[in-house]
């Protein structure tokens, strides 16, 4: 049997489809908890499931709406948006440079806000949020792969000489450092969560 390659230009669209649906529906769900927690401030969240995973506690704080209003509202434009990315690219559609630039540039910030969001959870808030890390997880990966995607495709150019050696074995292992990515993250929370988590073992 023939074994099929699926190379980054055609995986890249059901990539941005999945994790535009997937961070669409956390960010649906994560708003209506935040309407519900607005109208009725000790609400009890079906995600809140011990005194660590209290989506309540994150999704009331004044870091759950930086930018004046619900970060989740933010959430729902932006995945949207990177799920009708991920159909038209699975429809045939090609995009210019400046295109693939600018989703670039709304997913760092976005990955930068992401990992804001993770050390204001983790160590300032002291809670975890289970719809946020499906945020985060989602975000990561969409950034992770329009970057490569972008490098490849010389939209992103990169100096000649050792920075291309080195570009060519994070290709090589681009699904290894994502995990390494995620691990990091998991260790991070969990090492911070110990005290709970650990007299479980």
């Amino acid at each position: 049997m023939r074994k099929i390659k699926l190379t980054l230009p055609k995986a890249l669209p059901y990539i941005l489809t999945l994790a535009g649906v997937i961070g669409t529906y956390a960010a649906f769900i994560l708003s209506q908890d935040k309407l519900r927690i607005l109208e009725n401030p000790k609400a009890s969240l079906g995600c809140s499931l011990d005194p660590v995973l209290a989506c309540g506690n994150v999704i009331s704080s004044d870091q759950a709406q930086a930018f004046g209003f619900p970060n989740p509202f933010l959430g729902l434009a932006g995945f949207a948006a990177v799920a009708t990315i991920g159909i038209t690219l699975l429809a045939g559609a090609k995009f210019k440079r400046w295109f693939w630039l600018a989703i670039n540039g709304g997913l760092l910030f976005a990955l930068l806000f992401s990992h804001w969001l993770f050390i204001q959870s983790v160590y300032v808030i002291q809670n975890l949020c289970i719809y946020c890390m499906i945020v985060w997880t989602v975000t990561i990966t969409s950034f992770w792969y329009v970057t490569l995607y972008n490098i490849d495709n010389k939209h992103i150019i990169l100096p000649k000489g050792k920075a291309q050696s080195v570009y060519s074995w994070i290709r090589k292992h681009h699904l290894d450092l994502l995990v390494l990515w995620f691990v990091i993250i998991a260790g991070l929370i969990l090492n911070h969560f110990w005290y709970y988590y650990g007299r479980n073992f």
